[in-house]
């Protein structure tokens, strides 16, 4: 059986399904204005009528939360669980094979977890020497109350409230459950792949109905199980303003191919990870095998495949995001983009924001499959070639050629691939400290000026380009496969090479050695046959 080795023909003829959609969305649920102390103040004094504003006076209302909770799971008969030291999506699943019907709470879980709150100090005034209470933000362990519910749109979610003012919230969904939803509602045959789909009847309506998953649908499902869950805030609140907002705390945005022969994809998989460790350009790689990144693993430029089992995982990080791809249940591949830190790329929290989020974790998806593609069948022509190695002129501006056995060039292709992940580019001081560690200086010493000009340089030969109304570079179609094709020939072909032949002592006789001197002695052969040898005297 053969099997095919090319990565652009594997995606290309062997994929039988391809989807794109978000996967797990965790979201924060706060009330804007009781984030800051006068705000909590404002509550306290002009809303509910307090004289001061004191800590104090949040225990009713704590203790009335509270006890609605209780109340909640009796009239409901809903069990409350303490989490011990177990994964609690575990207690989940495990108690969601029970639960027949389409739509409720299965259970409330009890765990105790670090919290911001308000606490009350007291201070002095320093012209009348009276002591008054003070509100300041702190942390405290405090109860969480899990709402492990199902969805009749959205199937299994948690909704988690803080039982401590002011009641900050979150809400955890899976898109993918949403879609398994939505096609069973509209009579689709599909066939699971854990969290995602294997097959599918009609792959469009499926598509279309994860692109269709947006922030006014997760808005109503807020809406929908606050209304029917204890809620810490009264009508009487709610009108006055102290209402919640949604913003994204994490979000996964998943990219799943679906291969037609098992063995095809686990080998283009393993090829992947064999061609990409350096994906990342990271400072140094880590290859971990069932242990935890610690913090000091660097969270910039770096590639990592994590092992669980047989499993690899290929990670890139840039910031405090996440690029993942994994090979899922010996069937698909999926290729991830998780935004832990919207701001990170320019944009808000708030769920408002995800159609550019959207935009970023799909995009940057492509991009990945994009560079595996590319590095994996890395080929330029002559033509692109001879662009990139001579002087050019473009407009009258001139630039000098990027020749390949220049040491700064090679450096600088090496930096510009970490840099294709990045949806809005990257800026000249951006490169200074990759760059100076590639060529073994101070980032002092890399000039702004130095600098402006290799990027001048790129810009002219058409690897990069200007990004419009910004000091940004991104790189363009021809920069990506140029630079990889130059840093991975030099690296992995030429200098490895020559170490080789020059001093094959240190490998103690490589095959590319051996078949330099069968080479040799084939040569010799030939010149004695056709007396072109010197003759002895």
């Amino acid at each position: 059986m053969s099997v095919s080795h090319s990565v652009a023909e594997i995606l290309e003829d062997h994929v039988v399904l391809e989807l794109e959609s978000i996967d797990r969305m965790y979201l924060n649920a706060y009330v804007p204005r009781l984030q800051y102390e006068k705000g909590v103040v404002g509550f306290l004094r002009h809303h509910l009528g307090y004289p001061v504003a004191s800590s104090a006076m949040l225990k009713p209302i704590t203790d009335s939360f509270v006890s609605s909770i209780l109340r909640f799971a009796q009239v409901e008969g809903i069990e409350i669980v303490p989490f011990k030291k177990e994964r609690k999506d575990d207690v989940m699943q495990e108690r969601l094979k029970s639960f027949a019907p389409s739509e409720g709470v299965m259970f409330i879980g009890k765990a105790q977890e670090k919290a911001p709150v308000m606490r009350t100090e007291r201070r002095r005034d320093p012209e009348t020497g009276r002591k008054y209470p003070w509100l300041v933000p702190s942390t405290a362990m405090v109860n969480y109350y899990y709402f492990y519910c199902v969805d009749e749109d959205f199937g299994p979610f948690f909704l988690k409230f803080c039982s401590y003012f002011p009641y900050t919230a979150k809400l955890c969904l899976n898109g993918h459950e949403y879609l398994k939803r939505q096609l069973s509602k509209k009579g689709i045959a599909y066939e699971p792949l854990d969290n995602g789909l294997l097959s599918c009847e009609d792959p469009k309506r499926a598509q279309s109905i994860c692109d269709h998953l947006d922030s006014t649908k997760i808005g109503k499902l807020w809406i929908k199980w606050t209304r029917r869950l204890p809620h810490p805030y009264t009508a009487k609140d709610r009108a006055a303003g102290y209402t919640y907002d949604l913003s994204v705390r994490q979000a996964e945005f998943a990219l799943t191919q679906i291969f037609d022969r098992p063995l095809t994809g686990r080998i283009f998989f393993e090829q992947i990870i064999r061609e990409n460790l350096d994906l990342g350009r990271p400072d140094r790689v880590t290859l971990i095998f069932d242990r935890r990144v610690t913090k000091r693993t660097p969270s910039r430029f770096q590639t990592r495949v994590l092992t669980r089992g047989v499993l690899p995982t290929l990670h890139v990080s840039y910031k405090r995001c996440d690029q993942k791809q994994y090979f899922k249940m010996g069937r698909g591949l999926r290729t991830e983009h998780t935004m832990n830190h919207p701001p990170d790329f320019g944009i808000g929290k708030r769920l408002d924001n995800l159609p550019a989020m959207r935009e970023i974790g799909f995009s940057a998806n492509r991009r990945m499959l994009d560079v595996e593609r590319i590095s994996h069948d890395c080929t330029i022509s002559e033509e692109v070639l001879d662009q990139v190695v001579r002087p050019i002129e473009v407009a009258g501006q001139r630039a000098s050629a990027l020749r390949f056995d220049d040491v700064r060039v090679q450096a600088l292709f090496s930096v510009l691939v970490c840099f294709c992940f990045q949806p809005h580019g990257m800026r000249r001081r951006d490169l200074r400290e990759p760059l100076a560690q590639l060529l073994g200086l101070d980032p002092c010493e890399m000039t702004p000026g130095r600098l402006s000009y290799d990027l001048r340089r790129l810009r002219l030969h058409g690897i990069i380009e200007r990004i419009a109304g910004s000091h940004r570079y991104r790189l363009t179609d021809l920069g990506l496969p140029v630079a990889l094709f130059f840093s991975r020939v030099y690296t992995r072909l030429i200098r490895p090479g020559l170490d080789e032949i020059m001093h094959p002592a240190r490998g103690g006789g490589t095959r590319l050695e051996e078949l330099r001197r069968k080479f040799d002695l084939e040569i010799e052969r030939l010149c004695e046959e056709a007396n072109l040898l010197p003759q002895s005297a």
